[in-house]
């Protein structure tokens, strides 16, 4: 077996890994190793299983609400309860090639929308979902 790598920044400690087995691709299914994650895959529009934008998304969601968590405990303040986000990753094409592009539209209720901002700012700039895409797919971020 050839391994190939892909240099990026180094890990120094790792905190958790998430293992899955996928078969199929984009119609097939996955399974985690600890069996909490098992879904029938499907191409976007067509059949009844999940597709990898969703996943995506769903993923980036709620890391991203929990980056919002950290920095409002720095700043002292209670990240509001209701807290949602509506994530949004399209899949697409350019150049001949396969593309994604995402929109992430951020509720803060009843927090002022100068501090609301802040913690959307801090939050992008440590959420592991947005280190990995920035510079590398279009990303929209939006409070309501």
């Amino acid at each position: 077996m050839e391994t190939l790598a892909f240099p990026g920044t180094q890990v120094e400690k790792v905190l958790y890994t998430g293992k899955t087995h996928t078969t199929g691709g984009r119609d097939g299914a996955a399974k985690s190793s600890d069996g909490n994650l098992n879904v029938k895959l499907t191409t976007p529009g067509k059949g009844d299983g999940t597709n990898p934008e969703q996943l995506f998304a769903a993923g980036w969601s709620a890391c991203f609400i929990g980056a919002m968590n950290i920095a409002a405990n720095k700043m002292r303040i209670q990240l509001p309860a209701d807290t949602a986000i509506d994530a949004e990753v399209d899949l697409g094409t350019a150049s001949g090639g396969f593309l994604i592009q995402a929109r992430l539209t951020i509720s803060l209720p009843r927090l002022d929308p100068e501090v609301a901002q802040q913690l959307i700012e801090a939050a992008h700039a440590t959420c592991p979902y947005s280190k990995a895409t920035r510079g590398n797919i279009n990303v929209t971020i939006n409070l309501v």
